[in-house]
């Protein structure tokens, strides 16, 4: 096992993900060795570390020379194609194994997807459910005779909510090394160290999910959207980042949570809603990634260009929204999926921001971001770049769903309620100078109908102060 350089910066990775990758390996080394296992680990600043994982294979033959090589298969298409030229590089084997860290592989993706001229999470959720039985009656059938209770859980919380504790973890000797080495080596990193609570081993991210079913799962489901300026997690299980780097098994968490229903501790559509972002959505974008190739990175359907503002970096802006959410960010490298798709995702589709730089901040920043769930994510769904492949329609909205779904316009220097002019939020004239600009790529999207109709419908001077607005505003963004 190696620390290197290379998966450390080929992004500048938020101090707290980094911290997370090299404490939770560490601790994995060490159950390993007592359990017997003989294991080589190189830490960063060992000497002679070269900073790359080929770089330490080469190493490790110099040491003791082996001619079969077993890894693997990683969660990017730029490792992956590293590592087909190892073979002839390395003059050895080099054997790639499945990830077993999730339900579908990617040739069964593959075959569910050949042919399809759509390809949509809804009937690839349909098949994982009907594969594991999660939430399925014995005659085949959808628990609650529907496959899915969004519907449900689109409510607004209030603060007065009783919000549970979430469980925060003292770092033990081992992360205070890692976090001493990152405080030296990543200081010029975005992000906070300290506090660190993340689960570092398999018991901690047991003892997090644990919590959550028992505390947090029987209202989750419908404040699952909900956004407030001073509650940073809600109802929501912070367990996408241990998942994602192997703590936790995806199909025994669904099990869990469904036995929470069954149990009549936590109702369908909170468990439902959960299961569907494990086996549904999650599996659906690794699929993808993997269908697509590496070329659907470079994906611009809608040709937006901009810089992204140096704000997604400070948090300084007077947009209380996007400011809350950037400083969370910031604080915790965390922030739940309607706060990443209709904040900081939504201000950059509104604004014509390159793809390209919202990926790989969203891939920078969140210690839950790895390329495979991240890419399709930002690309597909948050900025619409693929021009429709993964999502049905962009995810562009107003003021006032933001203001539906959170608290952040109570404090706001802008007015919500405001559509154009001085002191108008800025998401509700960059929303119709989006639907405006991108008329000839999206009028024809029947998801879209009503907004152009709207649009159409709106008197001349009141479009021209939209775009007005607009247009002042986003030569002052940077």
């Amino acid at each position: 096992m190696a620390e290197v350089l290379v998966e450390a910066t080929y992004v500048r990775h938020h101090k707290k993900k980094i911290a997370l990758i090299f404490s939770a390996m560490r601790h994995f080394a060490e159950e390993l060795k007592q359990l017997g296992y003989n294991v080589e680990y190189i830490h960063l600043d060992d000497p002679g570390n070269t900073g790359s994982l080929k770089g330490e294979v080469e190493r490790a033959m110099m040491r003791q020379p082996f001619d079969r090589l077993l890894i693997t298969e990683p969660g990017e298409w730029r490792l992956r194609e590293e590592l087909n030229t190892w073979p002839d590089q390395l003059g050895m084997t080099v054997e790639i194994l499945e990830d077993d860290r999730f339900i579908a592989s990617i040739t069964e993706f593959e075959s569910w997807a050949y042919g399809r001229k759509q390809l949509r999470m809804e009937y690839f959720y349909r098949l994982m459910r009907r594969k594991t039985g999660l939430l399925m009656t014995l005659d085949g059938e959808p628990e609650g005779h529907r496959w899915n209770f969004d519907s449900e859980n689109r409510k607004p919380a209030k603060s007065k909510l009783d919000f549970p504790t979430h469980l925060e973890f003292e770092p033990d000797s081992i992360t205070e090394d890692v976090l001493r080495l990152v405080e030296v080596r990543f200081n010029d990193h975005f992000g906070e160290l300290r506090p660190f609570w993340f689960p570092v081993t398999r018991s901690q991210a047991v003892q997090l999910r644990d919590a959550f079913i028992e505390r947090a799962l029987p209202q989750f489901g419908k404040f699952q959207d909900a956004m407030l300026a001073d509650e940073k997690f809600l109802f929501h299980s912070l367990l996408s980042s241990s998942l994602n780097i192997g703590l936790l098994d995806p199909l025994d968490l669904c099990r869990r949570a469904e036995k929470a229903f069954y149990d009549g501790k936590a109702p369908l559509n909170s468990v439902e809603g959960f299961i569907r972002q494990i086996i549904g959505w999650r599996e659906y974008v690794r699929g993808f990634y993997w269908l697509k190739g590496p070329d659907y990175g470079q994906s611009n359907f809608l040709q937006a260009e901009k810089s992204l503002p140096d704000f997604y970096w400070t948090g300084k802006t007077e947009m209380a929204c996007v400011s809350s959410v950037v400083t969370q960010t910031k604080v915790e490298s965390y922030a739940h999926h309607i706060q990443r798709l209709m904040i900081t995702g939504n201000f950059a589709l509104l604004s014509g921001v390159s793809p390209q730089e919202v990926h790989e901040w969203y891939l920078a920043v969140y210690a839950d971001a790895f390329e495979w769930v991240e890419l399709p994510n930002t690309l597909g769904m948050s900025q619409f770049a693929d021009g429709g492949i993964l999502a049905s329609k962009p995810y562009a909205a107003s003021g006032s769903y933001i203001n539906k779904m959170s608290d952040y316009c109570r404090h706001c220097a802008y007015d919500v309620n405001k559509k154009h002019g001085e002191n108008a939020c800025p998401f509700n004239f960059l929303y119709w100078d989006f639907i405006a600009r991108h008329r000839d790529k999206l009028q024809n999207n029947p998801r879209m109908a009503m907004v152009y109709r709207t649009w159409n419908q709106m008197k001349e001077e009141t479009r021209h102060a939209h775009r007005s607005s607009a247009a002042a505003f986003k030569k002052n963004l940077g």
